[in-house]
């Protein structure tokens, strides 16, 4: 039985690697191509154009009071001509609100809107008596969750393009340019959704909501979800772009088409996994309606977010994304092996679903079958030795060229010492996976039970991090920013 056991376990090993093996591959091609192409664009001519879309950046916010007011300045100095920063209260129960209005010099004003998709009721909307501020619109609602305040936004926002962020996330000041890029350009295919990379900014050097120089995480935790940050979006996303069977677009950050998503319905309350939600069902909106469309994926380091740093908080995010991932795939199950779905249908769903859901919980089945074999004498040892190594060789392979991919591409992390640490890193991280795995099958339980809501996410904040460096900042573009934005004295 053990022998058998063990080939199954190694037969599944390799089409999951094989799987991982062809991503790699397939995110080598667009990443190259997208480097061609956009090697010589020029980013100040969309910038100044007066053609350019205009773009609401909506950020909901519930108890962010530590980090709120350098984000909101962080958003108000994008590089960008025509953008506006939609800030959403989701009924805060700290001082983020208070902290906002007395910084911003907020003004309550009668404000016509319509309820195209269903939200909690909007108490007041705020204007900055500021012109310095005169992007800024604050919203303050009852609470309601992420997904109910990006439906408030999405009401209030005039523009026909909006950005989703997490309101504790700091974004690069090009961010906005390169995410409209993809709308802009001549296609037969109607671009409904862009994301891009989402990168870890603990103990990055931080002042005024800028990051003013990047460094790896010092603790052990970040560190290694970097590695699975890096992995995830340069080697995922990048390939399911490629396959047009892309199914996420990170929380922390996408843009969309406003009048697709007001015509999908919006952003789903049910759920805690609300972008994978949302890009799902904007796929099947245009799919059933016979219309040409694409989501697109651009690899630039565009969003720097806090991660956690305790195995506590980091199991409640990740059993919240398995439940999100489940909710999500049980919602959509029509589109399994469906033709009439295309590439999303043949390959992006099942891929998700036996790959990214039911792989941890066959491992976890591993994991205990070889505890079992092990207790009763019955596992073969030069077998499951040989499995191990291959295993473990495979997966230190596969994150080192993620890291490769991003020292040859994007060069974020400048200090030799800071490579040679995510490599060491990429050494230990196979052995933490059986803690992932756990995490992932308790998510697979909290959804069987019917469990809902997000928690309560504890953030250490950007004020401990902040750090005057005296030499010039690895964010370059901010300073543009400076020049272009009537918000640059903030």
């Amino acid at each position: 039985m053990g022998f058998i056991f063990g080939h199954v376990i190694f037969i599944l090993t390799l089409i999951i690697f094989g799987s991982y093996l062809t991503l790699g591959i397939f995110s080598a091609i667009a990443l190259r191509k997208y480097l061609r192409k956009n090697s010589y664009v020029n980013y100040n001519s969309l910038v100044l154009s007066p053609l350019s879309p205009k773009v609401s950046i909506i950020a909901p916010a519930f108890n962010e009071s530590k980090t709120i007011i350098d984000n909101v300045r962080t958003l108000l100095s994008l590089y960008y001509n025509n953008f506006e920063v939609i800030l959403v209260n989701d009924g805060s129960t700290d001082d983020t609100f208070e902290k906002v209005e007395e910084a911003f010099e907020l003004e309550k004003v009668n404000y016509y809107f319509d309820y195209r998709l269903p939200c909690e009721k909007i108490k007041g909307v705020y204007r900055s008596a500021n012109p310095s501020f005169n992007r800024l619109t604050v919203i303050d609602k009852n609470n309601g969750g992420k997904a109910d305040s990006l439906n408030a936004g999405i009401n209030i926002c005039k523009s026909s393009l909006f950005v989703s962020i997490d309101a504790d996330s700091i974004i690069e000041a090009d961010s906005i340019l390169k995410l409209v890029k993809p709308f802009l350009e001549e296609k037969e295919k109607k671009v409904i959704g862009t994301g891009g990379v989402i990168r870890i900014v603990n103990s990055c050097d931080t002042e005024l909501g800028h990051i003013r120089q990047i460094n790896v995480p010092r603790q052990i935790l970040p560190r290694l979800q970097v590695l699975d940050y890096t992995r995830a979006f340069l080697l995922g996303r990048m390939a399911w772009s490629q396959l047009d069977g892309l199914m996420l677009i990170s929380g922390a950050m996408g843009i969309f088409d406003r009048e697709t998503v007001i015509n999908a319905g919006g952003y789903s309350t049910k759920t805690v996994g609300e972008d994978m939600e949302l890009v799902l069902r904007m796929r099947r909106y245009m799919s059933e309606n016979d219309r040409k469309y694409e989501v697109t994926y651009i690899p630039d380091p565009l969003c720097w977010t806090e991660v956690p740093s305790d195995l506590k908080s980091l199991r409640k995010q990740r059993t919240r994304w398995t439940r999100g991932l489940v909710e999500s795939l049980k919602t959509h199950r029509k589109l399994f092996f469906n033709p009439n779905f295309a590439k999303l249908g043949m390959l992006g769903y099942p891929y998700w679903m036996f790959f990214e859901w039911l792989a941890p919980l066959v491992a976890f089945a591993g994991f205990i079958y070889t505890i079992i074999l092990i207790l009763t004498s019955g596992i073969n040892w030069p077998f499951y030795l040989l499995l191990f190594i291959f295993v473990y060789s495979f997966a230190v392979m596969l994150t080192t060229w993620a890291i490769l991919f991003e020292e040859i591409t994007f060069h974020k992390y400048r200090r030799k010492r800071d490579v040679f640490r995510l490599v060491a890193t990429a050494f230990i991280e196979p052995f933490f996976y059986p803690v992932h795995t756990w995490f992932a099958v308790r998510g697979n339980f909290e959804a069987l039970r019917g469990k809902k809501g997000w928690g309560k996410a504890e953030r250490s904040g950007f004020e401990k991090k902040k750090k005057i460096i005296r030499q010039p900042s690895v964010r370059h573009s901010a300073n543009m920013a400076k020049a272009a934005s009537p918000a640059s004295t903030i």
